[in-house]
């Protein structure tokens, strides 16, 4: 009896050695979790954008050319246009969430408008804008690692023509190319999809105050011009994507 007692319990004792020799592979090391990225605003990029633009002209006719003072009510409108064009600049992400930074931007489209003169209702006046350019600073914050609200603000630039129709068709007189300056506010959100690529909305407003025109009569017309007054201001509305080389390194992958 005691022989096969014996026998019974190193059986037994084999048979557990081989259970948890075969467990043993189900216990083993989990593997590491995934990796978290960390995006790193700070670099330079460029890109492009389009939207709509929106030019506002009021003009006031100071003197007609060789006559003198002859004060005129010449009106004004609003245009609207698709535009397009493109973007460049730096930023630098700093204090964890915040991030600063220089671009410039310029668009180009056809933003035309036309109205009759208040002072000369059977005479229209046409204009177009066709180009906006900024130079602006910018800041903004980190709400997410990926998404950017920020503001900004600067210089701007436009270039616009005008013409002055007669009564039933036909050039009375014209401004040709002229430029003016100003000052532009604006903001937006940035959302980083992948390393080194986002996407933008953004709001601009631009004030380019008056600027006195010459206006050139067709030939054969008396007076032969006129100075006018105009005072512009312009909005853009744009979404647009942007390309980062990035100065910070690559995208970092903390476990």
């Amino acid at each position: 009896m005691k022989k096969f007692a014996f026998g019974m319990l190193a059986a037994v004792a084999m048979t557990g050695s081989a259970v948890a020799a075969d467990m043993a592979p189900r216990y083993t090391k989990a593997p590491p979790p995934a990796p978290i990225v960390v995006y790193n605003w700070t670099g330079c990029y460029i890109g492009g954008n389009i939207g709509g633009g929106w030019a506002k002209q009021d003009q006031f006719r100071i003197d007609q050319f060789g006559i003198g003072p002859a004060p005129a009510n010449y009106g004004g409108e609003t245009g609207s246009a698709f535009i397009g064009g493109g973007q460049v600049g730096c930023d630098y992400q700093f204090a964890g969430n915040w991030v600063v930074g220089i671009q410039v931007q310029g668009d180009w489209g056809s933003i035309k408008g036309s109205h009759a003169l208040p002072a000369f209702p059977t005479f229209t006046m046409f204009d177009k804008t066709d180009f906006i350019g900024t130079v602006t600073g910018r800041i903004g914050y980190l709400f997410a690692p990926q998404l950017l609200g920020y503001v900004k603000g600067g210089g701007a630039w436009t270039r616009s023509s005008d013409f002055l129709q007669l009564p039933g068709g036909g050039l009375s007189e014209a401004s040709g190319n002229w430029n003016a300056s100003g000052w532009t506010v604006g903001g937006g959100l940035e959302w980083m999809f992948a390393p080194g690529w986002s996407v933008f909305g953004e709001y601009n407003y631009m004030d380019f105050g008056s600027r006195t025109v010459n206006f050139i009569a067709a030939p054969g017309l008396v007076p032969t011009g006129e100075h006018v007054s105009i005072k512009q201001t312009a909005s853009t509305a744009l979404v647009g994507v942007n390309y980062k080389f990035n100065w910070g390194g690559p995208v970092v992958a903390k476990y």
